[in-house]
This record gives C-alpha cells, structure tokens and sequence, in this order.
C-alpha cells in the first residue's frame, strides 16, 4: 500500500493540508483505488491492520514535515473505520503513535463518516473524546449523506464537517443541492465549526461556495490526489506562485 495526498485548500488558494487516501500498487493492475480492497479488508478484517498502517505513516510524515519551514502545519487527515474505533486498544495505539512520532497532536485529523455512527455511537463518543481531550482533531467525512439524527453533533467533539461531493457535482444547476449545501454550511458556523467542500471541480463552484460561506476546498479543480513527492512539489509550486503575486 502506499498514500497519496488531496491538498486542502483554504479560500485564498493556499494549501493548508492533505488528506492522506491510501492506495494499492497491484503488481499486475497498477494503482488501485481504496474501493477496490477496503471492502473487502473491512469483511475479513485486515481494515484494522490497515488502519493502523495508515496512522504510523501520517505520523511520520507530519513529523518529517515540522522540520521543513515550507511544510510545518500542514494537517494530515486520515480516514478511520468504525470497526477501528470498536477495537479495544484503538486509543492506546493513536496515542502511542502520536506519541511516538513527536507531533503536534492538533495537526493529526481523523475522519469518520457520518453512516459510520449509527453502529455502537456511544463507543464512538467515548473514544473522540478522549483523543480529543489529547489534542486530536475530528471531521465528519460525506455530511448530508448518512441518516442519523443531527442531535449527536453536539455531542461529538468535531472540528470540521465535510459537504459531500455528491452535493457539489450539480450545485449551481439543481437548487436542491445548492440549497443543502448552503444549509450545511449554515450549520457549521452556528456549531463553530469550519466546512470543507469536496469535489470542487469549477472556479464556479468554489465562487459559489464562497459566497455561502465555505473557506475550505478540496477536489479536481485544485488537484488530484498526488504521491508525496508530486504533493510536496505542488505546494512549492504554489508558494512560488503565491509569492509571485502583486501585494495589494
């Protein structure tokens, strides 16, 4: 397996992190998906050994990162099971590899997906809560598409709420979406929390995003998800570029 990087963007196009998507390099079909093994490791149960794999290899590159001006700050988000979470020694084993590695536990993310809590929630609650409590950070990954009631976001200890992209692929022709999304957006500031648009593929798009109020992007129209030499190069790009501009 190997991670590639999705920049995230903030409403001034800079990169302010990346979500680490995990990939399998088949030696006879190439560069595979996650929807091509993650099922299946989630029904015979290698989806924890994997998790774990996922963890270890953030850590390390956040603490790679810290050592370089240009990458310092940069957040890491990695996605987590729900079976992770039911595992008995899921908050030892973050812990220790925060730990471990010598990072700042804030700029560590983890994302669940809002259909993930309808199984055993209160385990859930209890184990973000205590790694919130150590510094880590949470982001409810494909918000709007799950069916579990809002009442457990106020009691979940999230930083972020993600808009799916399924909301953002037909924002400026169906209302329908455009009104959630505006919605969800709305939500978020009333909770104090930031909103991440995914799949953002238009320059309209984002505009009309912005003017909803989302500050942070992901998807095409910025980047695909790029190897970490690709994603490092990116972000010097970027730096280049930002520094290039006229200041006002």
């Amino acid at each position: 397996c190997v991670l590639y990087y999705q920049p995230l963007i903030d409403i001034d196009d800079k990169v302010i992190g990346a979500e680490a998507l995990i990939r399998w390099q088949h030696p006879t079909r190439g560069l595979l998906p996650p929807s091509e093994f993650i099922p299946v490791a989630e029904e015979n149960g290698m989806i924890t050994r994997i998790g774990l794999w996922v963890l270890h290899q953030a850590c390390s590159q956040l603490a790679k990162w810290a050592e370089e001006p240009m990458f310092a700050g940069l957040t890491i988000s990695i996605n987590v099971s729900a079976r992770q979470f039911r595992e008995g020694g899921f908050v030892r084993e973050v812990t220790s590899a925060v730990r471990q590695a010598g990072i700042d536990p804030g700029l560590l993310k983890l994302e669940l997906t809002e259909s993930q809590l309808a199984v055993s929630m209160q385990e859930i609650i209890s184990s973000m809560v205590e790694l919130s409590n150590l510094g880590l950070r949470f982001s409810l990954d494909d918000f709007g598409t799950g069916y579990s009631s809002m009442a457990y976001l106020k009691l979940l200890p999230l930083d972020q709420l993600k808009i799916d992209k399924s909301f953002i692929r037909d924002l400026l022709a169906d209302p329908n979406d455009a009104a959630i999304a505006s919605i969800i957006v709305a939500l978020s500031q009333s909770l104090g929390l930031s909103t991440v648009a995914e799949g953002v593929e238009t320059s309209e798009q984002k505009r009309a995003l912005v003017n909803m109020g989302c500050t942070l992007f992901q998807g095409y129209f910025f980047s695909v998800p790029l190897s970490l030499k690709s994603f490092e190069s990116y972000m010097e790009d970027m730096a280049k570029k930002t520094n290039a501009e006229p200041q006002a």
